[in-house]
Protein backbone atom coordinates (compact mmCIF):
# COMPACT_ATOMS: atom_id res chain seq x y z
CA UNK A 1 0.00 0.00 0.00
CA UNK A 2 1.35 3.49 -1.10
CA UNK A 3 0.49 6.77 0.33
CA UNK A 4 0.89 10.14 -1.32
CA UNK A 5 2.55 13.19 0.60
CA UNK A 6 0.12 16.36 -0.14
CA UNK A 7 0.61 19.91 0.94
CA UNK A 8 -2.45 20.92 2.57
CA UNK A 9 -2.35 24.71 3.81
CA UNK A 10 1.51 25.09 5.58
CA UNK A 11 1.51 21.59 6.18
CA UNK A 12 2.52 18.30 4.56
CA UNK A 13 0.05 15.64 5.20
CA UNK A 14 0.03 11.65 4.80
CA UNK A 15 -2.91 9.96 4.36
CA UNK A 16 -4.34 6.94 6.32
CA UNK A 17 -5.84 4.09 4.53
CA UNK A 18 -9.53 2.99 5.91
CA UNK A 19 -7.32 -0.40 6.15
CA UNK A 20 -5.83 0.99 9.70
CA UNK A 21 -7.42 1.49 12.42
CA UNK A 22 -5.80 3.77 14.85
CA UNK A 23 -6.04 2.75 18.27
CA UNK A 24 -5.82 6.76 18.43
CA UNK A 25 -6.44 10.08 17.82
CA UNK A 26 -3.29 11.84 18.85
CA UNK A 27 0.31 10.81 18.24
CA UNK A 28 4.10 11.71 18.42
CA UNK A 29 6.26 11.72 15.21
CA UNK A 30 9.58 11.35 14.65
CA UNK A 31 11.45 11.13 11.71
CA UNK A 32 14.50 8.48 11.85
CA UNK A 33 18.25 9.31 9.70
CA UNK A 34 16.93 7.07 7.16
CA UNK A 35 13.97 8.55 6.18
CA UNK A 36 11.30 6.72 8.50
CA UNK A 37 8.51 8.50 9.39
CA UNK A 38 6.61 7.07 13.00
CA UNK A 39 3.66 7.55 14.74
CA UNK A 40 3.48 6.61 18.18
CA UNK A 41 -0.02 6.63 19.72
CA UNK A 42 0.40 9.75 22.58
CA UNK A 43 -0.46 8.19 25.71
CA UNK A 44 -0.79 9.86 29.15
CA UNK A 45 2.31 9.49 31.24
CA UNK A 46 0.44 7.64 34.78
CA UNK A 47 3.14 8.96 36.94
CA UNK A 48 2.58 12.58 36.27
CA UNK A 49 -1.22 11.83 36.45
CA UNK A 50 -2.60 13.04 39.82
CA UNK A 51 -5.87 10.88 39.86
CA UNK A 52 -3.08 7.70 39.02
CA UNK A 53 -1.17 8.41 41.86
CA UNK A 54 -3.84 8.79 44.45
CA UNK A 55 -5.52 5.77 43.85
CA UNK A 56 -2.75 3.77 43.40
CA UNK A 57 0.28 2.76 46.14
CA UNK A 58 4.38 3.54 44.71
CA UNK A 59 6.25 3.42 47.70
CA UNK A 60 9.04 0.20 46.92
CA UNK A 61 8.39 -2.67 49.09
CA UNK A 62 12.02 -4.17 50.43
CA UNK A 63 12.85 -7.49 49.30
CA UNK A 64 14.47 -8.60 52.46
CA UNK A 65 13.14 -7.68 55.92
CA UNK A 66 14.90 -7.72 59.39
CA UNK A 67 18.08 -6.47 61.17
CA UNK A 68 20.61 -4.70 58.60
CA UNK A 69 24.34 -6.62 59.53
CA UNK A 70 27.44 -5.77 58.18
CA UNK A 71 28.30 -3.12 56.23
CA UNK A 72 24.60 -1.96 55.24
CA UNK A 73 23.85 -1.01 58.69
CA UNK A 74 25.64 2.69 59.14
CA UNK A 75 25.93 2.55 62.93
CA UNK A 76 28.48 -0.79 62.38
Amino acid sequence: MTVKLRKVGNSNTLTVPNSIKPSATKFDVFQGRDGIISFIPKEKNPFRDPEFIATHDLKQKEAFGGPLIGKENPES
